[in-house]
């Protein structure tokens, strides 16, 4: 029913930036809490950073300062920004939306296909 698409990945080298985008399509009412995870190879999936629908956000420390998570309501889009980034992001990035699909009661839980980010000189 509700489909997550992300975009922007690719390789940079270190101190590089990349922007991630990610849109929701399908019988969607409302995307409420948005928020990127990654996981490296070997490692478990680890939050990133979050956007709740009011704007507020929330980052991993290790991020803090060089990501910034966006969001187009509207489009039903969030977005992720990476500045200065080195060998430890390298990892495939995932997409996840809370979203509440017409007609539905409560909000059911989304994660889009990942994307590969790859930091290397």
């Amino acid at each position: 029913q509700v489909q997550l698409v992300e975009s922007g990945g690719g390789l940079v080298q270190p101190g590089g930036s990349l922007r991630l985008s990610c849109v929701a399509s399908g019988s969607i009412f409302s995307a409420n809490l948005m928020g990127w995870y990654r996981q490296a190879p070997g490692e478990q999936r680890e939050l990133v950073a979050t956007i709740a629908s009011d704007g507020r956000t929330n980052y991993a420390e290790g991020v803090k300062g060089r990501f910034t998570i966006s969001r187009d309501s509207a489009k039903n889009t969030v977005f992720l920004q990476m500045n200065s980034l080195e060998s430890e992001d390298t990892a495939v990035y995932y997409c996840n939306m809370w979203v509440r699909t017409s007609f539905a009661e409560y909000d059911s839980n989304y994660w889009g296909q990942g994307t590969q980010v790859t930091v290397s000189s």
